[in-house]
C-alpha cells in the first residue's frame, strides 16, 4: 500500500517539483497539489490522505493554522517544510501538531525517510530546526513549563529543561553535579513515564506540554 500525500504550497515551482520527485518514488502516491492551508485541510476533510506536506507562509490560511485543523479534525499527519525565514512559526507548528518540520533546501532523500518516518508515527525535528526552538526557550527565559509536573521528580524536571535548552549529558552532569549515568537513569525514567522514545522528544514535550 503506497503512502497517500498532499502537498500545500503556493509557489508553483516548489509544489510542482516536489511532486515530480515524490512521484519518483514507489512508495508514495501524491494524490493533489494545493495553493493554501485551506485547500488542504478541505482536502485532508475529504479523503484519505496519510501526510501532508505544508508550506507555512501561504495565503488565506498559512500551514501553522492548517496544521491544527488537520491535526484536530482529521487522522492525517502535517509534515511541516519551510525555510529559516520562517523560525518564528516554529513554536506554533509544533504545538499545533506537525510531526516533522523540515528545511526545503533537503536532499530528496532526506525528505523521502522523513515522510515514511512520520507516516509510521514518529516525530521528525531536523537538528537545525530542533536548535531554533532552543533559541526561542533562550530567549524568552522561561521558567515555567505546560507539562504536568506532579508525574516528575524534581531531578527529572531539572534534566528535562536542561534537555530542551540543548544540554549533552555531560553538561547536565556538571549542571547539577550528578553522574552522566545517573543524567541516563533520569532520562529513562522520563521517557517511561511519558512513552516518549528519545530526547529530542523530551525537549518538545518539555516546551509545549504535548507527548506528540
Amino acid at each position: 500500500m503506497k503512502i497517500k500525500l498532499i502537498i500545500a504550497d503556493d509557489n508553483s515551482f516548489i509544489r510542482e517539483g516536489l511532486k515530480i520527485i515524490l512521484s519518483s518514488y514507489d512508495e508514495f502516491e501524491v494524490l493533489e497539489t494545493v495553493n493554501d492551508g485551506n485547500e488542504a485541510f478541505k482536502y485532508c476533510q475529504n479523503n484519505q490522505v496519510d501526510v501532508a506536506l505544508l508550506d507555512v507562509r501561504m495565503p488565506n490560511m498559512n500551514g501553522v493554522e492548517a496544521t491544527k485543523l488537520i491535526s484536530e479534525q482529521t487522522k492525517t499527519k502535517p509534515l511541516i517544510l519551510t525555510t529559516f525565514d520562517d523560525d518564528e512559526y516554529i513554536i506554533d507548528a509544533v504545538k499545533n501538531g506537525a510531526k516533522g518540520y523540515l528545511l526545503k533546501n533537503n536532499d530528496p532523500e532526506r525528505i523521502r525517510e522523513a515522510i515514511k518516518s512520520v507516516y509510521y508515527g514518529n516525530t521528525i525535528m531536523q537538528d537545525l530546526v530542533l536548535d531554533k526552538i532552543r533559541s526561542n526557550l533562550n530567549q524568552s527565559n522561561r521558567s515555567e513549563t505546560k507539562i504536568d509536573t506532579s508525574q516528575f521528580t524534581q531531578r527529572e524536571l531539572d534534566v528535562m529543561s536542561l534537555i530542551a535548552k540543548g544540554f549533552s549529558n555531560k553538561e547536565i552532569s556538571k549542571q547539577i553535579y550528578i553522574s552522566e549515568g545517573t543524567v541516563a537513569n533520569y532520562i529513562t525514567s522520563i521517557l517511561a513515564k511519558t512513552g516518549l522514545e528519545h530526547r529530542t522528544q523530551i525537549a518538545i514535550f518539555y516546551i509545549t506540554g504535548k507527548v506528540d
